[in-house]
């Protein structure tokens, strides 16, 4: 059986949930990861009669739920509060914005999550961690090794109070390896583990598209963390094979402009090579779904989310059971 295409809904929660259901199944997906976000999971009202509610509305479309997200509250438990964090995390999270206040509350609320996810009937929380050292990245002024080992050592004491809680629910937390985050590459992800020291529960939401544009071998990230893969985005993302205006940084340039030297793309589209990921996947035993998250500036999204599905349930394919060449034993 193939795995499931499901669609994660985080950019899509400017619609209710029913109409969101309602284009996902004529989009041909088999179900959806829902965002705590929105209308489409809200923590604060899970119950196991709210998971219910929201199970029935997407089987009667046909649809099931894998996995729930909680980027946005997950970004607040590790970060240096600004601003910027009012806007993406619940009022109740923000309170009155003094930063440590912000990250114990969305901690808390990371908590809840898990049990929200259980009420639901769902093992998997996908989401960010927030890096209290990302501002560090390029190292000028001088940044010493104590200074970095002083941001994982934050991560790990914020984060193993909650992957305890995880576990006492029997959910995972899987980190989708960004920019941004405590992890956005091989390197950092070793580290990062080590920090929650190999919590059971810490494992990773495979992306390809945020390690590609990078340089980061992410088949080979499939390998290294092949007992930590929870679950997998597929989503693409196309660089520049010659110079531009914008580098890999950026150039505080806006997605979607020409002048960038990568930028999201709808799935098939950009650079990453999905047939070597679905292999990799399949060498590890992965059954789990294969999520779209579809992102391009360019292209209308229900487009994009159409051929997406399209695009992943023709890639995906089974092991064999046996070697190709069996038939000649004698």
């Amino acid at each position: 059986m193939a795995r499931p295409v499901t669609l994660f809904t985080g950019q899509w929660a400017d619609l209710p949930l029913e109409t969101m259901a309602q284009k996902a199944k004529a989009f041909g997906y088999d179900g959806l990861e829902l965002a705590c976000w929105g209308d489409h999971f809200e923590v604060a009202k899970a119950t196991p009669a709210y998971g219910k509610a929201k199970k029935d509305l997407l089987a009667k479309y046909g649809l099931g739920v894998h996995a729930i997200s909680a980027h946005l509250v997950g970004q607040a438990v590790c970060d240096r509060i600004d601003e910027r964090h009012q806007c993406i995390v619940p009022d109740y999270v923000w309170g009155d914005g003094e930063p440590e206040g912000v990250r114990q509350r969305a901690a808390k609320e990371m908590i809840a999550t898990a049990k929200a996810a259980a009420a639901l009937g769902v093992k998997i929380v996908n989401g960010f961690t927030g890096s209290s050292i990302w501002h560090m990245l390029y190292a000028f002024p001088p940044t010493s090794q104590a200074m970095i080992d002083a941001g994982f050592k934050d991560f790990g004491r914020r984060w193993k109070p909650i992957l305890n809680a995880f576990q006492k629910v029997g959910v995972k937390f899987a980190l989708e390896v960004h920019p941004t985050e405590i992890a956005f590459d091989l390197c950092s992800a070793e580290k990062a583990i080590e920090a929650v020291d190999g919590h059971p529960c810490f494992g990773f939401n495979f992306d390809p598209s945020h390690l590609g544009y990078q340089g980061v071998d992410y088949v080979a990230f499939i390998r290294r963390f092949r007992d930590r893969i929870f679950h997998v985005h597929m989503k693409d993302v196309g660089w520049s094979q010659v110079p531009k205006e914008s580098g890999v940084f950026g150039g505080h340039v806006a997605f979607g402009d020409s002048r960038r030297f990568w930028d999201f793309r709808s799935l098939g589209r950009g650079n990453i090579n999905f047939e070597a990921i679905i292999r990799a996947l399949n060498e590890i035993n992965y059954q789990g779904p294969l999520s779209v998250e579809w992102e391009d500036s360019g292209m209308d999204r229900e487009h994009g989310a159409k051929e997406a599905c399209a695009f992943v349930k023709r890639m995906d394919f089974k092991p064999s059971a046996v070697a190709f060449d069996a038939a000649f034993d004698k």
